[in-house]
């Protein structure tokens, strides 16, 4: 990171921070990541990092306030410019796959943070996400189910976390994989199954 970043306003050099972490996420495991670490990428002491975070655990919770913001305002977006309720989950589900290879650290701190024993801030802040991403694909299900073109015998609450466990699937399988141009490849294939799972047959 060029040194220019010891002179950013305070809100610059969090949001800075949170990207510098983001990246280091993506080349390695995140709960090897240290403020050392984080500290020299972006050309700083760790006194100058602990000055806008007083832990680490503070760190951990600023990003994944960002991604909790970022994802749900993308995947709002993508509903949003659809037409259909199925239309808006077929957008959903690419806008989440993009998300995730246009940031591949992301998914290793989302796992990294669910396996944590103790209850730390960033764990329930992806929790709460998870909760409200569910819901928001519970409700396009039964909306879509409203208007004829998903079948009405489907259970809105299980669909919705096939959906979920489909995106996280490609996400497992391109990280072991080591390749995030397999998950864009087989994103909508894996959306047509689950399409045609769902889909009312009138």
């Amino acid at each position: 990171m060029d040194a220019p970043v010891r002179h950013l306003p305070a809100d610059e050099r969090r949001a800075v921070t949170v990207e510098t972490v983001i990246g280091l996420a993506a080349e390695q495991n995140p709960s090897e990541i240290t403020t050392a670490a984080i500290a020299t990428r972006m050309g700083l002491t760790q006194g100058a990092l602990f000055r806008h975070f007083p832990t680490k655990d503070a760190i951990w919770q600023a990003v994944m306030e960002w991604v909790a913001e970022r994802l749900f305002a993308r995947i709002e977006r993508a509903a949003a410019g659809a037409a259909t309720p199925l239309a808006a989950l077929e957008a959903i589900f690419q806008a989440h796959v993009e998300f995730i290879a246009a940031h591949p650290g992301v998914p290793r701190m989302l796992f990294g943070e669910l396996q944590r024993a103790e209850g730390s801030a960033a764990r329930r802040m992806v929790q709460a996400l998870l909760v409200r991403y569910r819901a928001r694909v519970v409700e396009l299900i039964a909306q879509g189910q409203a208007q004829g073109e998903i079948a009405a015998e489907i259970d809105p609450a299980p669909a919705a976390t096939l959906f979920i466990g489909a995106v996280q699937g490609l996400v497992m399988q391109s990280m072991l994989a080591g390749d995030v141009k397999r998950m864009r490849r087989d994103a909508p294939g894996a959306f047509a199954i689950f399409r045609r799972g769902i889909g009312s047959a009138s």
